[in-house]
């Protein structure tokens, strides 16, 4: 049971320090990707996003 263990504990931290990046690229597309579609959303709809958040604040009463 404890060589068991000890292998699989072994096996865990080799695992852990091992020199894997991750997939790099893949995120790197999805933040780009994600910029941009804030940025063409924030250049088609500016004026009704602000008169929606205009309308928001000002609907708010003091308590």
């Amino acid at each position: 049971m404890t060589a068991r263990l000890s292998a699989r504990l072994h096996l865990l931290l080799r695992r852990a320090t091992s020199d894997d990046r991750g997939d790099v690229p893949g995120w790197v597309l999805v933040a780009v990707m994600t910029a941009g579609l804030v940025t063409a959303i924030w250049l088609v709809a500016d004026g009704q996003l602000t008169g929606v958040f205009q309308r928001a604040v000002t609907s708010v009463t003091k308590p």
